[in-house]
This record gives C-alpha cells, structure tokens and sequence, in this order.
C-alpha cells in the first residue's frame, strides 16, 4: 500500500532570479494512506491551472474534498501555485520540502522530532520579512528605494532564516504576546500560553496546557502541565549538547532566570534563578534531607518527582523529593 509522509498544496515566493525563498501551504497534510496516497504520490513542481483542474477532478474523486476546494481556489493565485509530496520521512532536499515540514509541525500533524530535519537550516535562505511578503537580501535595496518612490516604507519586521510561525498557522487554544517569537516549526498544544519574553524555536514546543515565559531552544519538548518562567532557558540540540533531547515532563516548574541542560521526567521543579547542566554536581538529599551522595546532574536526568535548590548557605547544588506537583490556574489557560 502506498504511504505519503506529508502533502501540500500552497504559493511559493521567489527572488528575481527565481529561487524559492518560501511556501505558504494553508492545509498541509501528512501520513496519508489508501486511495488519496495514491492520487497525490507523484503530483509535485509548479502547476498551471489546467494541472490544477486536474488535480482537482482526482483529488474529488479521491474523497479529498477540502484539498479539492483549495485546488480550486489556488487556481485564482497570481503567483506562484506549488504542490510537495514528501514520498517518505527523509531529509529535506529543496525549500519547498523543508517548509513543508516546517508547517506539518506548526499544524500539530507531527511533534517535534517527528520528522526528519537533518540539513534544513542550511536549505533555508536569510531573508528580509517585510510588510510585503518575503524580500530576497540581494532585492532588498531596489525594494526599498521602490518603496520611497512611491511616497512609502518598506518595513523590514526581521532578517532571519525562519519566519514567525503566526504568518502560517495559528493553531486552536493558544495565547501568543509576542509573535515575532515564535518561528514557523514550533509546535503549540492546546492550552499554551507565550508571555511577551516567551521564545519557542523550530522543531520544539508543548503538549500544553503550559505557560512559557521563558526560552524553548530548537529540538526541546515541554510536557502538559508545566511552567516556564520568567528569563528561564533550556539547552537545545543546537547547543553544543550532543545528541542529548533536552525536554521536560508533565507539571515541571522552571523557575525564572533559571536554565536546564538535561531531560527532566514529571513533577520537577528547578529554583529560580539556578542552571542545571549535565556536568553539575548535586548533593542528593534523603527523606529527612541529609546529604546521601554527590552525583552528576546527568545521573538524575528522566527522574521524576525531584526538587532542585541552591543551597543558601553553601552553595552547594542540591536535590531532594518534590511531590507536590505544581497546579496551573486554569484561567490562565482557557485559551478558547
């Protein structure tokens, strides 16, 4: 049986000397199976509107009546209309193939490290996102003198790689303060909050319900039911880490200003304003909090149920058992 690991239909952005510079695919899908698998294996490049009436027809016949619909709209575009067929779940090789990856993730049809991303940061081109769209950084002085001409000003929001994901998708039942800080690839479950100083990078994200005020590096998981305070940072795979996933259980605290270096399992709470990496020493605490052993932080990594403090008088990094999961008020978090 024929299987897709992801689909999409969408208008592409191009420079002057016609490379794509990004994708737009506004119902991207993926793990597609049976007879629609069968319709669009194959079906990829840029399509003329007769491609597009064709694929139309098969598509309906398919029983994909809303991808039908929007082949039907695109056939309106004055741009450029794109389909992408992601045969399997392999690396990405063109702009089109990683933006699509980048919305399977935003879309919540994979979780991050749910689909192959090797070498998409080099595929990615740096672009001026702009008040009009994608601006190639070679087009982007003639943009802006034509802009003057005219009696107006090209506003440039950033220069990056990775657009903000809200360009593209806003998913159900979340709240964004900031939505320069999120990028196109984050993955938000239902119930996420982004405070204003809030960052969540590529092939990341929540389970949610959660509250993040504080910094999701690229490859980092954050479980339901957990806080990330205010300044907070957690090392992601692009951080020098190795291969280590960095994530973070169900109903974990990080404390503002604090940081985390190692995967930490359910109910965990880091004070504020103290950083815990592989390497750090801990003096493990017993039920009536006496010193029993100095481990590594990386000995404790997926333990759940542990608390960990800065020593007041000491200084010395401790670790002892948290069983008083946090609970999130759930007004924060009805984003519906």
């Amino acid at each position: 049986m024929t299987a897709v690991h992801g689909f999409g239909l969408g208008i592409a952005t191009h420079n002057s000397a016609g490379d794509t510079l990004e994708v737009y695919y506004p119902q991207p899908l993926s793990d597609i199976q049976g007879e629609l698998a069968e319709v669009i294996n194959g079906v990829s490049g840029t399509l003329d509107a007769a491609q597009l009436n064709e694929l139309e027809a098969a598509l309906t016949a398919g029983g994909a009546a809303d991808q039908a619909a929007l082949a039907n709209q695109l056939k309106e575009c004055s741009g450029s209309v794109v389909a992408t067929v992601l045969d399997d779940n392999v690396a990405p090789s063109t702009v089109e193939d990683a933006y699509l990856k980048l919305h399977l993730l935003s879309h919540r049809l994979v979780r991050p490290h749910g689909t192959d991303l090797d070498g998409l940061f080099g595929l990615l081109p740096t672009i001026a996102w702009t008040d009009q769209g994608a601006v190639c950084l070679n087009d982007l002085q003639q943009r802006q003198l034509d802009a003057r001409l005219r009696g107006s000003v090209l506003e440039v929001a950033s220069v990056d790689k990775f657009p903000k994901m809200t360009n593209y998708v806003v998913p159900s039942g979340v709240r964004i303060a900031h939505t320069a800080r999120v990028r196109l690839g984050a993955y938000l479950g239902e119930g996420t909050t982004v405070m204003h100083e809030g960052f969540i990078n590529f092939n990341a994200g929540t389970e949610g319900p959660g509250m993040i005020e504080g910094r999701i590096s690229a490859g980092v998981w954050i479980g339901g039911g957990s806080d990330l305070g205010g300044g907070c940072s957690t090392m992601g795979t692009l951080s020098g880490g190795g291969n280590i996933i960095i994530s973070v259980g169900r109903e974990c605290l990080i404390g503002a200003n604090a940081g985390l270096g190692i995967p930490l399992g359910d109910r965990c709470t880091i004070e504020a304003g103290l950083f815990i990496t592989a390497g750090t020493k801990v003096t493990v605490l017993d039920g009536a909090r006496k010193p029993v052993e100095t481990v590594s932080a990386r000995d404790l990594a997926d333990k759940s149920d542990l608390l960990f403090r800065r020593n007041s008088t000491t200084g010395t990094v401790e670790c002892l058992t948290n069983r008083s999961a946090i609970e999130l008020n759930e007004s924060l978090h009805a984003n519906n």
